[in-house]
This record gives C-alpha cells, structure tokens and sequence, in this order.
C-alpha cells in the first residue's frame, strides 16, 4: 500500500513539475555539456525539444533523452571548423616565435578567425531567416506552448526563437556572440577584470591595464563587427525597427554560467547569474579490463593522459612526431587520443586510442598528468579531479583557460608553435616532479567539491524556478535595458559639466555687469 501511494505521490510531482523545454544548442563541444544538462532533465521528467540543423556533428537526430526538430537549410559547422583548425594549426607553425613574420602569422590568424566566424554567424542568420518563414513549424513551436527555451547563446537564434514564442529565456553559457558573458551582464572594471585575450590575471601593473583597456576596447568592436551586421538586420525585420540590439540578446532570465570562483578570478556578479562550474563531472568508473590492464601495468610511474578535445582528432606530421618522441623518454604509460596516422617514432609506453573515457581517467589513482588543449569541459574536469595540467592552447578561450590554471599554480603551459621534444619533454618532467601542481590542483579540487548544491542540481533547480514562475523577472536588473551612456551615467556627467559651466557663464557675467555699472560710473564722474 505505502508503495503504490509513494508511486502516485511521484507520479503527481511529476505532472505538476514536468515542463516542455525547448533547447536551441550550439553544436561541437558546447553540445557536449548541454546533452549532460537534457539528460538530467528528462530524468525528472520534462520533456525536451531540441532544434538542430539537418547536417549537426554531435547532435544525434535521435536520442532517448529528446525530441529533435530540424531547421531548414544547412550549418556546416564541422565542415567551417574543420577548415578553421587546418588553417590556423599551419600558420601557427610558420616562422620563428621571436621574428616579424611569426607577428604577421598571428595578425593573418586573427583575420582569419574573424573571417571563419563571420561565414558562420552569416549562415546562421540564414536559418534563422528560413525558420521565422516557415509557417508549419513555427506554428508547430507556437502550438508545442513551451514553458522556457534553454540555449546556448554563443549563436542567436535560441534568443530569437524564445522571444518570437514570448517564453522565458535560460542560457547555458560560457561565451556569448556578443562577447564574455560576466562582461556582458555584471559590472567589470577593467582594473582587476583581465580582457580574455590578454592572458592577463587579476593583479595588473600600470601598462598591463593600460593594455587591459586598449585590448578590451578593440576586442568590443571586433566582436560587434562579426556579429552585428548579420544579427541587427534580423531583429530589426521580426522585432521592428524599436528592438534595441545593444540589449536585445541581453534580456535572458537566468544565465547559467559555465564558470566559478574557484577557476575565475574573483569580480562583481548578478542576481540571475547562476555558476555551474564542473556540473558536467562526477565520480569515476571503472575503466574496461583493457585498460585498467594498460594503466595498472605502469605501476608506481602511473600514466599520462593526452587529448585535445572532442574537435580535434590529429595534428601536423611535424608536431605528432616530436610529442611521440618526448613521451617515449618517459618512464610513465601514456594513453593519447589521437586520429590521425601512427607516428613512426611512436614509444612502447604510448597507446593510441581513437576515444578515452576522459572523466574515468582522470579519476583514476594512478593518472599524474593531463595534457589538455583547455578546453572549458577539460580543465573543470581536470580540477574536479586535482590533475595537474601541460597545457596546448590552440584557440579561442583555451589559452585563457589555462593561463587561470598557470595563475593558481596547476598548470604549465607549452606554446605549440615553439614545441618540439625537448620543449615538451621539460614541461612534462617538470609536472610530473614538482609536487606542488598537483597539490595545488588537489587544493582547487577540495574548493570546487566543498559546496552546499552540486553544480548540476544547482542548474536543474534554477530550469525548473523558472517553469514553476513562468520567469525570474524580479532578478532581471534594469542595466540590460540602458545604453552604454545611460549606464555609465554619462549623460548625467555631461548635464552637471553644463550646469557648471552655465553656472560659470552666469557669474561671470554678473561679475562683468557689476564691475561696469560700478567702475564705469565712476569713470564717467571724473570726466
């Protein structure tokens, strides 16, 4: 009897709690840790909705966990980001780090990574275009009557969508198109608040922030000349020439942020920012007989873990022989993912695997280092388990990522233009025979673990508030809605400037009045 009441008390719970979510992700890796956030959600009995495009790299057409619904045209997301990595890999080899070429290197890259991105968001745009059009599928999503859109807002179109169907709005987020998203949403002065790109930490000299500000300002305008042009014509066309771009993408609910204080440095925040950082780790498992066989004949050395993310498969010929030969030299078992061809010179101690349970791994009692491109899932990963970090940036936020672990003393970090065996081999050695990285990394691990809410239970709380109250307006602050001037009270500024200067004026000219009536009469007399 107490079972059937449990079964119908929870089968209740889940009618009154269960909501339709439609989710809008971005695809590669960010769909990665969305899928981790679906799937605790379709546990709890939500039903969810995803938008894809027809040709998406990681997100399945069928799943278990979600329903999924195509948008018309094609993203080429694999195709772009394939092109991006070759691209960039081969200009980042050319020339000596120190000579004027390598300098005109990274500028062409910078132009390039411009370039890529804005084709995608150009597309994007595209379909977004193509769905609003498309009258049988947005009558679909309007007769669905969902009760939130999560999305990832590094792309637009979730934002868009949620807005269309007047449905509250969640960001699963790291990265906005419009820019960093603490940067976006909370007050930060650039004075303790390092520009991404600078690889800066919170405590700057005179030149760094004088760098800081001419980085951030340059950054702001590129960004918006990626993004702009593509975007402000789209909101302008559904949401009538009244939308305000500047704060149209702003205007979310809540912002679950793929961060925390334990690998960011600390700055202001807000009420509807919700930190998730690691809320896709958890508890190893145990790793296939296999492997464990692989890992537990390395004995007291233990092992070194290798992969570049789930993007990145291979490298250059060049690169891939020098790292094989610097892990030959090591007396620890290393298991590297790598897709490419098997380097000649590949070391008895190395296996190559074409996946690695990455979480297991680093999890495992015998695993002394990761070697991470910095990939934000890897290095929280990697925290949550106090592995110590080489770290091999190749774009984006990683080097950002793994300056924040070199800051808090996890991490050393190898620039992959200057690598090559011996360069590697010293960074690896010197991870693996200095303690303190990993005490420091174990010491990160023991911030990140000593919570009240684990980070996911913490972003499944704040979906499922916002169902429950079809929003969370009253933690929206009105600075979204304010131009840069108004925010800055700038125009109050300039009102006091003209009130005493007017002020000023007045005086003066009072001054000037009396002394004539007063001098001037006099003058006149004596005549």
């Amino acid at each position: 009897m107490t079972t059937i009441t449990f079964t119908l008390l929870f089968t209740q719970v889940l009618c009154v709690f269960g909501g339709k979510i439609l989710v809008f992700p971005l695809d590669g890796s960010h769909w990665v840790n969305m899928r981790g956030i679906i799937e605790v959600l379709h546990a709890k009995g939500h039903q969810i909705t995803v938008v894809r495009a027809p040709d998406s790299w990681y997100i399945a057409e069928k799943s278990p966990f979600y329903t999924s619904v195509n948008l018309p045209g094609q993203d080429e997301f694999k195709h772009h980001f394939e092109v991006f990595v070759s691209q960039h890999l081969q200009m980042k080899l050319q020339g000596n780090p120190e000579s004027l070429l390598h300098f005109w290197n990274n500028f062409q890259q910078d132009l390039m990574v411009i370039n890529q991105l804005s084709v995608f968001h150009a597309k994007h745009c595209d379909a977004i275009v193509q769905m609003f059009e498309n009258e049988t599928l947005m009558q679909y999503f309007h007769g669905a009557k969902y009760d939130t859109v999560l999305t990832d807002p590094g792309i637009g179109g979730g934002t868009m969508l949620a807005r269309r169907l007047q449905v509250p709005l969640i960001y699963n987020v790291r990265w906005h198109l419009q820019g960093e998203a603490h940067s976006l949403i909370a007050p930060s002065p650039l004075a303790y608040t390092p520009f991404i790109a600078t690889l800066f930490t919170d405590k700057m000299t005179f030149i760094q922030r004088v760098y800081n500000v001419l980085a951030y300002t340059l950054g702001t305008l590129t960004i918006s000349h990626i993004t702009e042009h593509y975007y402000k014509s789209v909101v302008k066309r559904y949401f009538g020439a009244d939308a305000d771009y500047s704060t149209f993408f702003l205007d979310a609910d809540i912002w679950l942020v793929r961060n925390d204080f334990v690998f960011e440095f600390p700055r202001p925040t807000m009420p509807n920012v919700i930190y998730m950082g690691g809320f896709q780790c958890k508890p190893p498992e145990q790793l296939s007989a296999d492997l464990e066989e692989f890992v537990q004949s390395s004995g007291d050395h233990g092992i070194v873990v290798m992969t570049l993310g789930t993007l990145v498969g291979s490298l250059p010929r060049v690169l891939v022989e020098e790292i094989a030969a610097a892990f030959s030299q090591l007396p620890q078992k290393v298991i590297w993912r790598y897709l490419g061809e098997k380097p000649a010179n590949l070391g008895n101690n190395t296996l190559l695997v074409k996946w690695l349970p990455q979480n297991n791994l680093l999890g495992h009692p015998k695993t002394r280092v990761f070697v991470s491109h910095g990939g934000t899932n890897s290095v929280q990963e990697a925290i949550y388990h106090g592995v110590p970090i080489v770290g091999l940036p190749l774009f984006f936020d990683q080097p950002a990522n793994l300056n924040r672990i070199r800051a808090k003393g996890g991490a050393v970090n190898v620039d992959i233009a200057t690598l090559d065996r011996r360069v590697f081999g010293a960074a690896l050695m010197t991870v693996l025979h200095n303690s303190s990285y990993r005490e420091n990394m174990q010491r990160l691990s023991r911030l990140h673990r000593d919570q009240p809410i684990k980070p996911m239970d913490q972003a499944v709380f704040w979906i499922e508030y916002v169902i429950r109250h079809k929003g969370a307006v009253h933690l929206k602050a009105k600075s979204i809605q304010m131009s840069w001037l108004v925010y800055h009270s700038l125009d109050i500024v300039a009102a006091l400037l003209l009130a005493v200067l007017l002020g000023i004026s007045t005086s003066f000219f009072v001054l000037k009045s009396i002394q004539r009536v007063l001098f001037g009469g006099k003058k006149t007399k004596q005549e």
